[in-house]
């Protein structure tokens, strides 16, 4: 995600990305996707942001909630992300509260009262689902 966002930082294509270091262009979109890249094409990347390895293996966590523009979100999408750090963490909760869900849902065929609990935990996970989307629109990761 780093180098997907020092990429944009430059207002380089994938393309121009790959024609300056030497990486094909799948090979970049699959380390923009998350996948790792090998220590050859670090070092390629480092050497075109002018930077150090380190530097490109850091995941960017850090959501900068005072400017105007996260003011702007809607407040749902605000309330949702406090406490929020990455996207990573957004989805470990929705599947969190999706598996609650549907325990309880399996658990309500033998009592009733379980039942009571799946809506909310199947609604969590969906307006967590709906955050992350909002979030990779917006482009916050």
């Amino acid at each position: 995600m780093v180098i997907k966002k020092l990429r944009e930082q430059k207002q380089w294509s994938q393309e121009q990305l790959s024609i300056l270091s030497g990486i094909s262009i799948r090979t970049i979109q699959r380390i923009e996707s998350g996948n790792r890249a090998s220590l050859e094409s670090l070092k390629a990347l480092a050497s075109v942001f002018e930077t150090n390895i380190e530097t490109l293996q850091k995941e960017i966590i850090v959501i900068d909630k005072t400017t105007e523009d996260w003011k702007s979100k809607p407040w749902w999408y605000r309330i949702n992300m406090l406490g929020i750090k990455d996207r990573k963490s957004l989805i470990h909760l929705e599947r969190f509260c999706l598996f609650l869900g549907l325990s309880f849902w399996v658990a309500g065929f033998f009592s009733k009262g379980f039942l009571i609990g799946a809506s909310p935990l199947f609604l969590s996970a969906y307006v967590a689902a709906l955050t992350v989307r909002k979030g990779d629109k917006d482009k916050i990761w």
